[in-house]
């Protein structure tokens, strides 16, 4: 993605033709659009997101199917499917415009978000769709045929973790221990905010520590992560510099314990077979 104040774009290819990859990003993307905390206007009351095709379309965060309750997101101005989509957002002054050009591997799809002339550089929310083309609809177009046509809820409990340096530690995690990351990281040195990995349907989130912690300060909060493969997956965190607490062991269930490369303690465990 390139942004300035005024604009941000963002492209990715997809292994799928263009009719299709037009149909993924407008009619399923309430399937691609991940529910993690941050990502409706109002999270609390937020069932879904629903999409009205043609010129004169309304993009919709929906509250209540039944009473029509809904946030108008933006409005269709340009339909062509296959082609291009653009909308006139609604809930700030930034246009949106969609192209979906053929390749060779399928369709290079363009999401170039715009602020109208005179507009708020201060709110630009329809600039997160070209941060999330790649990897949440990306992923979802390599996954679509046989993935399940229901959104995918998060669960209940979310785990929060502060580092010092937390662009730093998501990509020792995600090498490490094998996090899944939901969004693309910023450089280092950047503004951090927001750092979201999914351990199934659960959101770890990264966020910038306040202060340091004392050394010697002991652990109250150990993460547990279930795994498919706990041997390997040991061997490859321990590979990659993880400081191994308690090494594999059995109690009922098999765990180990290791610490990242800021001194949080993480625990895996092996998976159930009906784990999802």
């Amino acid at each position: 993605m390139t942004a300035t104040a005024t604009s941000a774009s963002a492209q990715v290819e997809v292994a799928v033709d263009p009719a299709t990859a037009f149909t993924a990003f407008f009619d399923e993307m309430d399937l691609w659009w991940l529910r993690t905390p941050i990502t409706f206007y109002d999270s609390a009351r937020a069932i879904g997101r629903r999409n009205e095709p043609g010129v004169g379309g309304r993009l919709l965060e929906v509250y209540d199917d039944a009473a029509g309750d809904a946030l108008e997101l933006g409005r269709i101005t340009v339909w062509e499917p296959g082609t291009r989509l653009a909308w006139r957002s609604s809930v700030d002054d930034v246009d949106v415009d969609v192209t979906f050009t053929p390749t060779a591997g399928g369709t290079l799809v363009r999401v170039e978000a715009r602020l109208r002339p005179g507009g708020d550089p201060a709110v630009t929310g329809s600039f997160s769709y070209t941060r999330v083309l790649d990897p949440w609809f990306s992923e979802w177009c390599a996954r679509r045929d046989t993935a399940p046509r229901e959104p995918e809820e998060m669960a209940r409990l979310a785990i929060v973790v502060y580092y010092a340096k937390p662009v730093t530690a998501a990509r020792w995690l995600a090498d490490a221990f094998g996090l899944h990351l939901t969004g693309k990281l910023p450089d280092e040195g950047e503004n951090a905010g927001w750092i979201e990995f999914h351990v199934a349907n659960c959101p770890v989130v990264l966020l910038p520590a306040e202060g340091t912690l004392p050394e010697d300060a002991t652990p109250t909060h150990v993460p547990w992560v279930f795994v498919d493969d706990l041997d390997a997956h040991f061997a490859h965190a321990e590979a990659a510099g993880a400081r191994i607490v308690h090494g594999i062991h059995s109690h009922g269930y098999r765990a180990y314990t290791a610490e990242d490369l800021e001194g949080h303690r993480w625990s895996f465990a092996q998976a159930r077979p009906t784990m999802r």
